[in-house]
Order: C-alpha cells, then structure tokens, then sequence
C-alpha cells in the first residue's frame, strides 16, 4: 500500500494532545509514513530525529496594525505552503479551535482538495464549545472536516449535544507508548529526592490549571498523610503551582509535598510511586492515568468526563465523586494499607494499559481512518 505524506498541525506543548499527536507520528513514522509537523515549535516528545518526521515552522511577524500576533492566518499560510510544496495527502488536526479553522482556511488557499479529520481532545469542547461566541467557530471548524474523531464517548456525546455538528464523530481512545511506559527501574531516584525508603508516594502529573483541582489534591494527601507515611509528588509547572506552593506551606506540609516542576523521566517517577491522584473537574480522557497503569501506578480520580471510561472502579483503581476529599483519603488509605489489594489492583492496572488501550489497535484505526480520507480525493 501506498505511503502517506501526512501534515499534523497541534500544540507543541506538554499536554494530552499534544502526547497524542507526537507518539502518534512516530509510530506512523515507523510504519514508513512521511509525517509533517505544522506548529509554532518542534513538540517537545519529538526529541529525537526519525528519517519520515518532519518540522516546518510556523513564523509569527509583529505587526503594528495588530494588537495581538495573527496566530490562526500565520499557520494557516504555513500549512497552504506545505500542502503544496510536500504535497500532502492529507492533513490530520488536533483541536478544532483554531488548528481546524485555519486548516479549513489553507486547504482553499492551497486551492486543494486535501481531506481534514480532526480530532477533539476536550478542551475544544468543554470550554470553549461553552463559549457563545465561539460555539459557531468550533462547530463550523467540525462541519469543515471531513472526519472527526474523539478520545472518548463521553466527549463525542458532550460534543453532539453541545455544538450540534451536521456529521457523526468517531470515538478513538488515547493509548501510550508501552516502549516508554512500562516498570522500570527508579536508580536512587527515590533518595535524590529525600524520600525514605519505606515512605508511600502518591503522585499527581498535570500542567497545574485551576481545572485540574490540586487544592483537592493537598487536602487529600494531608487526611492521607495523618494515617500513613507518605511523601506527596507534584509533578508539572503551570499558573496555579505559585497558590499551591502557598497552600502548602499555609497546611505546614513543606516536608511532606515535593514539587519536581516539569521532568522528563516520567517512567522513573511512576516507578517510586504507589498511587495516582487525578482529581480534575473535566477531562476528557485522562491520558496521564493510562500512563501510570501502564508503569502499575492504579489511580484514584474524579468519575467525570472520559476517566470512567479509563478506570474501572474498584478494579485498577477508584472513581469518587468531585470535591470528595474524604472518600479520596478513605480510598487511598484502604489501598495503601492492604498489600494484598494494592497487589491485585496494581496488576489490573498493567492489563488495562496493555490490552484495553494497546498502541498497535488504535494506531491501526488512525491509520485506516488516514487511507480512507486520502482514497477520497
């Protein structure tokens, strides 16, 4: 079969989607597909080179007729210029709001018949489908495509009834790269950050927006701590890490909660930790989850959005209620002190990981998706 010359615009930031799209171009690199990278800068996954991933940037000039960078028209006359230069087959997008739109607005500047799927990653939806003023351009952005898919049912069904698109949006979970994620050993890593060694860690990896609830997160680790010894990981940077550094210090946990700002060595951090709090108001996946069941770390986290569809309760991990703090510590403390439980929870975690979201599946459903989409125009 042929191979595909494939442009991916999304976020080179840390974040799900981003995750996705990155560990999603390798593997279709290493299927010999041609992937092309449209962005504002080089993802921060695709730290190394492969010979079929490729980086165009996307240049922002200042202006003094603009008041803020035109962001949106900048890449979308960077992907018109791809599209025609490398002739792409296809061009996969990663949130409607802008990359959708400005995909929309280069495919007529290439005067291209190139085919669009785009794929909601949440936040897309969650905010700003809620946004009235810009409902209409997320749903326009979907109606433009050509295929949509989703992370997870309950997004595609938050989407249906929220923006009301004309077409069906496919459900096509998130998986992990199990080459990285997987149990390995820690080294002294433990001891370099002044852990003793019989301490339980509890961990939480985010990018510390509000929406994220690590005040949640403290409370619960601080009713935890009272019972156990147990050291808290705060893995991540982001606008509420200054208000929860405070917070900390107000509940006189400064030598229990250790901020480790932004790490690469993920792997590592899961192997030294026993338990992932992930307590967000909205998700629409909970990619780190899968991460940390893949390293067997079992979760505990809010039973909102997509997370129910990643965890089954009482089985690789524990779904509560939001803002349920108590129930949080109740259920950390229980798994914490029977090592029998955490034996068997810890080995379903590994299975879902393996089986449920096995990277060979749904790398196999992009790539058919991928074929379809180009055998169209």
């Amino acid at each position: 079969m042929k191979k595909l010359k494939v442009g991916v615009i999304c976020y080179p930031s840390l974040g799900g989607s981003g995750v996705i799209a990155t560990e999603l171009g390798l593997m279709m690199a290493d299927k010999g597909h041609e992937m092309h990278y449209i962005t504002s800068g080089k993802p921060f996954r695709l730290i190394d080179a492969h010979p079929n991933i490729h980086f165009h940037e996307v240049k922002i000039d200042g202006y003094a007729v603009f008041k803020y960078p035109p962001y949106d028209i900048a890449l979308a006359n960077r992907i018109a210029q791809v599209i025609e230069s490398e002739q792409l087959d296809l061009l996969h997008v990663h949130y409607a709001v802008p990359h959708a739109i400005s995909a929309v607005l280069a495919k007529d500047m290439a005067n291209s018949k190139i085919g669009i799927i785009t794929t909601l990653h949440g936040t897309d939806v969650t905010i700003l489908g809620h946004d009235p003023g810009l409902q209409n351009t997320v749903r326009y952005g979907i109606n433009k495509s050509d295929i949509i898919t989703a992370v997870s049912k309950s997004l595609r069904q938050e989407t249906l009834e929220l923006i009301k698109p004309e077409k069906d949006i496919l459900t096509v979970y998130n998986f992990i790269d199990e080459q990285k994620y997987q149990p390995v050993d820690p080294g002294t890593l433990k001891a370099d950050l002044g852990i003793e060694t019989h301490d339980k860690v509890i961990i939480h990896i985010s990018n510390f927006r509000k929406v994220k609830r690590i005040e949640d997160i403290i409370s619960s680790f601080k009713e935890v701590a009272q019972t156990v010894d147990a050291k808290l990981l705060l893995v991540g940077e982001g606008p509420e890490k200054t208000d929860m550094e405070a917070l900390v210090r107000e509940l006189g946990l400064r030598d229990q909660v250790i901020f480790t700002g932004k790490r690469d060595d993920l792997p590592e951090l899961l192997a030294i930790s026993d338990i992932m709090f992930h307590l967000s108001e909205k998700e629409a996946f909970g990619l780190v989850i899968l991460e940390g069941f893949a390293c067997g770390v079992p979760a505990i986290a809010t039973a909102v959005g997509g997370m129910p569809e990643v965890i089954e309760d009482g089985v690789d991990g524990h779904l509560v209620p939001l803002g349920d703090t108590a129930m949080v510590a109740q259920k950390a403390k229980t798994l914490l002190m029977d090592e029998a439980l955490y034996e068997t929870m810890k080995s379903s975690a590994l299975q879902t990981a393996a089986k449920k979201f096995c990277s060979t599946t749904i790398v196999a459903q992009y790539e058919e998706l991928y074929y379809e989409l180009a055998g169209r125009t």
